[in-house]
């Protein structure tokens, strides 16, 4: 197998003992072995630290790090990518798995088609870890234009080449930190979309994200605001496009199929 060079995972993290252990085990049975896992822990009270300490204790390319105090998933984040030393760059939240050929297929697509910045297919899964029937894909090149208009890649998703783009740090915004540095990336390269599925997103009952959809469509505007550092003339424009950019996307590149049952005879 080629060797690309080390794959930096940044995971941020917080009260996620829960998930946690199937995540860093989706890492673990990866068919290309040259990464790292950065953790960052957001000073969860949970066991998350217990677990990860044990897996890092058995694997060195497991980092555990936790926060002086609470920051928050943006600055999280940040000191994620801050510790990163790999030439390329992935994202794994603490709930989400990954496929075993997940690194192997996305950084042979990138090396190949000398792409920069890349996503690619996934499945949901329930909080219980059941498939639910959604596979989500998006659109094959992604300009900076498109990713204003819509946040296509799922964060478990990108991956991104550390030594063209460099290190992102981005503003506090307390939801959509992930769509932050897309718009930073993709100042230097559009992202382009591999076709495959190689991971699985779980969708949880619990979620910062607002359940109202007056809230919802507002929780965008200090993405504009604050993180792209639009006049609020502008930052209200895209917020307002974002409606259509998610729903286009919802209608077009969100599908459904049938789950298969095992039933007992």
């Amino acid at each position: 197998m080629n060797d690309y060079g080390l794959v930096s995972i940044i995971t941020p993290t917080w009260e996620c003992g829960k998930f946690i252990e199937d995540m860093i085990k989706s890492v673990l049975v990866q068919t290309y072995g040259n990464w790292e896992l950065l953790v960052q822990d957001d000073c969860s009270t949970d066991d998350t630290k217990n677990i990860v300490k044990c897996y890092a204790d058995a694997d060195g390319r497991i980092k555990y790090d936790t926060n002086e105090r609470k920051l928050g998933a943006a600055a999280t984040r940040n000191k994620a990518l801050c510790r990163a030393r790999g030439k390329w760059v992935a994202f794994l939240d603490a709930d989400d798995l990954w496929l075993p050929e997940k690194l192997e297929h996305q950084l042979r697509f990138m090396v190949e088609q000398k792409r920069d910045f890349s996503y690619h297919e996934y499945t949901e899964i329930s909080e219980e870890g059941e498939e639910t029937g959604v596979y989500v894909s998006g659109i094959d090149r992604v300009g900076r234009m498109a990713m204003l208009a819509c946040c296509w890649p799922g964060c478990l998703t990108v991956m991104y080449d550390m030594e063209k783009i460099g290190i992102i740090q981005i503003k506090n915004v307390s939801r959509n930190n992930d769509t932050a540095i897309w718009l930073k990336v993709v100042r230097k390269s559009p992202c382009y979309m591999l076709r495959e599925n190689l991971a699985c997103y779980r969708r949880r009952r619990a979620s910062i994200t607002p359940t109202s959809i007056i809230k919802r469509i507002w929780s965008h505007y200090p993405l504009f605001r604050i993180s792209e550092g639009m006049n609020p003339l502008f930052s209200s424009f895209w917020t307002l496009v974002n409606v259509f950019g998610n729903s286009f996307k919802k209608m077009f590149y969100v599908k459904r199929y049938n789950v298969r049952v095992n039933k007992k005879v």
